[in-house]
């Protein structure tokens, strides 16, 4: 019976995470994020372990039932969100599809610990418990910050400001957590709603931001290739791209201007370079190393220093340097 209750407990999470990561075609999730997720997941349960019991205990509301069902989703989601919000900001997470599976790998840590716990802690032989808790309660973990990460990289993706999007996947994380700890419907019913409509929404999701990746990268792929292309022919000035360039050449010196145009050709150069790993990840080969990474990133670093902040600023518009242009050059580590 024990081997039951581990198997319904622990696997069915797992089992959903590999899914998500098999669904990933374009290969954009790197094994040891994943694993730092995971890790990260396990150890906000810890936390969360503490504080909420620390918050339970010291709260103005005597039913510890009611407090148990109030204060764990505001603590949970804020721990559990904390590694996805680190990873955008360092330009680790491009699309909502890696955003989605690196969210679910949060939960997936959590509810492992959590699930860990009640098995020590709880007696009980009752199978439908352990299927609500491994179906149920550990999916709602996954799936809460992976929705939460999904609202957050769309909203990026339009360019948007990015406390708002985040404010806002968080409630949503806070409130599905919350609705799930209240059980307005039955635990088994709201389980099998958990079953049918997590996986529907995420392929769903999946499947149209695939094509919109897609999109993105024959566009993007097709512009830069032909951007490039004119620079190094020194035809660069006779596209609007150049010319906007030699519209602030004057705010800046001879120097400056020189070190700009050197960064959008190493930027580009990059960029294409990204693009067609993503297109080789895709087709199922390997992707092709590039030799002296390392000194392409210190290069564009010096670069960055000496054209200085309102030079960057001003390029901008050239790269149209998003957080998704940025994540793609990591996608060269």
């Amino acid at each position: 019976m024990i081997t039951v209750k581990i198997f319904l407990s622990l696997v069915p999470v797992l089992l959903f995470l590999l899914f998500l990561v098999l669904l990933d075609s374009f290969k954009l999730i790197k094994k040891k994020l994943i694993f730092v997720c995971l890790i990260w997941g396990m150890i906000s349960a810890i936390l969360a372990y503490y504080l909420n019991t620390s918050l339970i205990n010291g709260a103005f509301i005597h039913d510890e039932n009611l407090a148990l069902k109030i204060f764990p989703p505001f603590v949970e989601e804020s721990l559990k969100i904390l590694i996805i919000l680190i990873l955008i900001k360092w330009n680790k997470v491009g699309f909502m599809i890696d955003g989605a599976i690196y969210g679910f790998g949060v939960g997936a840590g959590f509810s492992l610990i959590e699930n860990l716990f009640y098995l020590h802690e709880l007696q009980s032989d009752n199978i439908i418990l352990w299927m609500v808790r491994g179906f149920g309660t550990a999916m709602m973990h996954g799936g809460t910050i992976a929705v939460a990460s999904m609202v957050i990289m769309q909203a990026i993706s339009r360019q948007k400001s990015s406390l708002l999007p985040v404010i806002f996947g968080w409630l949503i994380a806070v409130s599905i957590h919350f609705l799930f700890n209240w059980f307005l419907f039955s635990p088994i019913i709201f389980t099998i709603f958990i079953i049918i409509a997590l996986p529907t929404i995420i392929i769903f999701i999946f499947t149209s931001n695939e094509n919109s990746l897609r999109n993105w990268l024959e566009i993007e792929f097709d512009a830069e290739v032909k951007m490039l292309q004119m620079i190094k022919k020194g035809n660069f000035a006779s596209t609007r791209s150049g010319e906007y360039l030699l519209s602030i050449k004057n705010r800046f010196t001879p120097l400056v201007v020189f070190d700009m145009l050197t960064y959008v050709s190493l930027f580009l150069e990059l960029s294409i370079k990204a693009k067609r790993n993503l297109l080789l990840k895709e087709s199922g080969f390997e992707v092709i190393k590039i030799p002296g990474l390392d000194n392409y990133f210190k290069e564009m670093k010096s670069l960055q220093k000496s054209i200085g902040k309102t030079g960057l600023m001003a390029i901008k518009p050239i790269l149209r340097m998003s957080k998704k242009d940025l994540w793609k050059l990591s996608l060269l580590e």
